[in-house]
């Protein structure tokens, strides 16, 4: 083949394949792409919303918001739910910019992982008004692939947020309102002798007891202990209010009623199902043999020590009554079982003497 025919062949090779190329390669990023540089949620679209899905590897969490602006949690027994998490997705999602275009080409979003990671906000009907698909991770860099709704483009952003589908997650786990500075007296039951109440005249003032012991003194740091973990109970779990869990609790609830200086009460109650031992089946069949051998006076008697199967002391539920009758808490309480940390429990004061330390100068 002449020189020259190879040069032209091979030019022409080189112009299919620049041709090739910018016809398969993704399309530029629209330098006038209205949504690069904005927010992916702005405020006025977030303070429409009346409802709010996340959805995430096939687990969906659906809240929403009533005319009072509180938020419920519908996954979830329609329990309250926690403000704080709402506020700070919202609050992600308005930092977030969309960065830039990544393409619009078909075959490369089908890579980009959109499948059922989505953010919605609802209107008051339902209906989607703002929906957010969310990608993977790319390779290099931290942020999210997204897509808005069902646009056919796809972008990144800096995003970094944790799609959140378990229910109870969503729900504010506090079950009180006040603060130990709000109490003015509290009273505390013990297993044994009659309860302990302890009162102050204002905040700032010592606490005092007609049970206080001579030579003693009400303990400042015992009380206040006591205060802070009745008025931050949270729970950790529900169940129903007739379900055998929290039956079983019932008879073994200690009390403690607060009130504050504005004349509010609260009344407290948490318990649990002590640990119980019960003599192994086995054990129970040698000792009606050995009853049986005791009329026998030919077979031996052969002493046994028996064995016991130890049953778990069962979980810690609480019951909170408020003065108030228009107080959430009392609603709380006819629709769940609140069940609550076992140390909360367990660090309690046992006896009235814990409550009491030597007085100053004593």
């Amino acid at each position: 083949m002449k020189l020259r025919t190879l040069i032209l062949a091979v030019a022409v090779l080189a112009a299919l394949s620049v041709a090739a190329y910018l016809g398969n390669r993704t399309k530029p990023a629209s330098p006038t792409d209205p949504r690069v540089g904005t927010a992916l949620l702005d405020s006025d679209t977030a303070a429409k919303a009346a409802g709010l899905a996340v959805a995430d590897q096939g687990k969906e969490v659906d809240l929403s918001r009533g005319a009072d602006g509180t938020w419920t949690v519908g996954s979830y027994y329609n329990l309250p739910a926690d403000f704080s998490k709402v506020s700070q997705l919202a609050r992600d999602l308005n930092e977030a910019k969309v960065e830039r275009v990544v393409t619009d080409n078909p075959e490369r979003l089908a890579h980009l992982g959109f499948a059922d990671s989505s953010i919605t906000l609802k209107d008051s009907s339902g209906k989607a008004i703002w929906r957010l698909v969310v990608g993977k991770e790319p390779d290099s860099g931290t942020g999210r692939f997204i897509r808005f709704g069902d646009e056919p483009r796809a972008y990144f952003s800096g995003l970094h947020v944790w799609l959140d589908t378990d229910p109870k997650g969503w729900a504010n786990a506090q079950l009180l309102g006040v603060k130990p500075d709000d109490i003015a007296s509290v009273e505390m039951a013990f297993d044994a002798g009659p309860p302990v109440v302890a009162s102050r005249a204002k905040k700032d003032a010592p606490w005092t007891s007609a049970a206080t012991p001579a030579g003693k003194q009400v303990s400042a740091d015992r009380v206040s202990s006591v205060l802070s973990s009745l008025t931050a109970l949270k729970f950790t779990d529900t169940t129903g209010v007739g379900d055998a869990a929290p039956a079983a609790a019932a008879p073994f609830m200690r009390t403690f009623r607060l009130t504050t200086f504005d004349g509010r009460s609260l009344t407290i109650s948490l318990g649990r199902k002590p640990e119980e031992k019960k003599l192994k089946a086995t054990d129970a069949k040698a000792a009606l043999a050995a009853m049986g051998s005791l009329t026998d006076t030919k077979a031996p008697v052969k002493p046994t020590v028996p064995e016991f199967d130890t049953i778990p002391a069962g979980p810690v539920f609480v019951s909170i009554s408020d003065s108030d009758a228009n107080a959430s808490v009392n609603d709380l309480m006819k629709r769940r079982a609140f069940e609550i940390d076992d140390y909360v429990f367990t660090g309690l004061p046992q006896k009235p003497d814990e409550l009491f330390e030597a007085a100053k100068g004593k």
